[in-house]
């Protein structure tokens, strides 16, 4: 890029499992809290920024964009502009690349950009035959005519369609998301037990981490608007601090029953939360920090996004990557901290596995080599999305926070953000701490 792009006051609230802590605030609501806390931090005037782009999947039919709406709830000025992003599970990361596209191009000076998901909130459907009654029903004009609808009916119409559901599931390959990581498990050969055992490193590193406070510097707390219980929720609570292995050995496989090997306890939790930060070109944020104060947590030096099979869609994070490599002309060695979203064990192992093959390398990029080994001591080293959950809205921007604030504590450069994407494609960003 021409210039790389300063992330300031980059904070996220708490992940809390669907229909508990934060299940009273919706969308937008959690988006505004948290987005106020970061402008508030960032010691920047809000009448200085110029755009605000936010990434959300389950868009809230009362929020139709629902970053204006947020960006309005959170007291920034009618008069700046707002659009949302929807690139499944990167759509938070397709906040912070969108806005970089626009500053790089002067269309901006300083974006507000973040990912929020209240998977709590994600709606149930009628099907077909139900909508159809309900038409009839608004146009039926006479008594006759609307005992006639009636008559239609059948308690059997009255069985919801779970959004969810509809969302996790890939119309072109048919597949709901864990079943394409039945395939990247076969794949590569992955096991149950390999599966498992990643899922409860997951949960230990994430322990350990809450126990060392590591997460508390990128969280601001948010109140849970629960008249019976109020609290200020300022803790991740899918994180299973006591986790055993003969616990996840007992689940049944969730996606294939007979033959599977993913179960919920090796798959990302379901759950509720919103990420922000202010972006803007690094020249101008160390004028401005001079000024008023604050701090830059780190750079966006480059990103790319890539397609591939979307039965195979958990193996993004590898093509996404030796595309951005190849951009920078950088290596895995030249990486200090890797962050690849834990969808499930078996991507993030079938990434690992990907990454290190030559056979893949020259089936798939005409290359000679592998692309590199993985260093676990690298790899998602406080937990990921197995322990702490996949708002699939604001994962992408929470990975990109973590992994800047997590080399700043280890005094690391460089660092390597990544993400699988439902629909088959995946997304990769280098960021730099100095």
């Amino acid at each position: 890029m021409k210039e790389r792009i300063a992330i300031i006051s980059g904070y996220r609230s708490a992940m809390c499992k669907a229909g508990g802590a934060l299940k009273n605030l919706n969308a937008s609501d959690l988006g505004a809290r948290v987005l106020r806390e970061v402008i508030l931090k960032s010691n920047i005037d809000v009448n200085d920024i110029d755009e605000v782009i936010i990434g959300n999947v389950a868009n809230p039919a009362n929020s139709a964009n629902i970053a204006r709406v947020i960006a309005l709830k959170a007291g920034i000025s009618n008069h700046v502009p707002a659009f949302s992003v929807h690139r499944n599970c990167a759509s938070g990361m397709e906040a912070f690349t969108s806005a970089t596209s626009k500053l790089l191009n002067n269309e901006a000076q300083i974006i507000a950009v973040g990912g929020v998901e209240s998977m709590s909130n994600i709606p149930l459907f009628f099907g077909d035959k139900m909508t159809e009654i309900f038409a009839r029903l608004a146009k039926a004009k006479t008594l006759p005519q609307k005992l006639a609808v009636i008559a239609d009916f059948r308690p059997a119409m009255l069985k919801p369609e779970i959004g969810l559901m509809h969302g996790l599931t890939d119309p072109i390959s048919g597949l709901i998301m864990g079943c394409t990581a039945e395939n990247v498990a076969r794949d590569f050969k992955i096991s149950r037990q390999e599966q498992d055992e990643f899922a409860l490193r997951s949960h230990y590193l994430a322990t350990r981490a809450i126990a060392n406070g590591y997460f508390r510097q990128e969280i601001v707390p948010v109140f849970n608007n629960d008249e019976k219980n109020s609290l200020m929720i300022e803790e991740d609570d899918g994180v299973r601090k006591d986790q055993k292995i003969e616990d996840l050995k007992k689940l049944k496989p969730y996606f294939e029953k007979v033959t599977g090997t993913v179960t919920v306890g090796n798959s990302s939790q379901i759950t509720d939360g919103g990420c922000f930060a202010i972006l803007m070109k690094e020249s101008l944020a160390k004028r401005m920090i001079n000024v008023i104060g604050g701090e830059i947590i780190g750079y966006l030096r480059d990103f790319a996004y890539a397609g591939l099979d979307p039965s195979r869609m958990g193996l993004g994070p590898v093509f996404a990557s030796k595309k951005l490599f190849d951009k920078t002309n950088l290596t895995l060695q030249d990486i200090d901290l890797i962050e690849i979203n834990e969808a499930f064990c078996a991507q993030v192992l079938g990434c690992v596995k990907a990454f290190a093959s030559p056979e893949f390398s020259r089936k798939h990029f005409s290359a000679n080599s592998a692309i590199g080994e993985i260093d676990f001591d690298k790899l998602n080293v406080n937990g990921g999305a197995i322990a702490l959950g996949h708002p699939v809205g604001m994962s992408g921007a929470r990975i990109i926070i973590h992994l800047l604030r997590e080399l700043h504590r280890r005094g690391k450069h460089r660092g390597l953000a990544s993400l699988c994407i439902g629909g088959g494609q995946g997304g990769a960003c280098l960021v730099e701490t100095y």
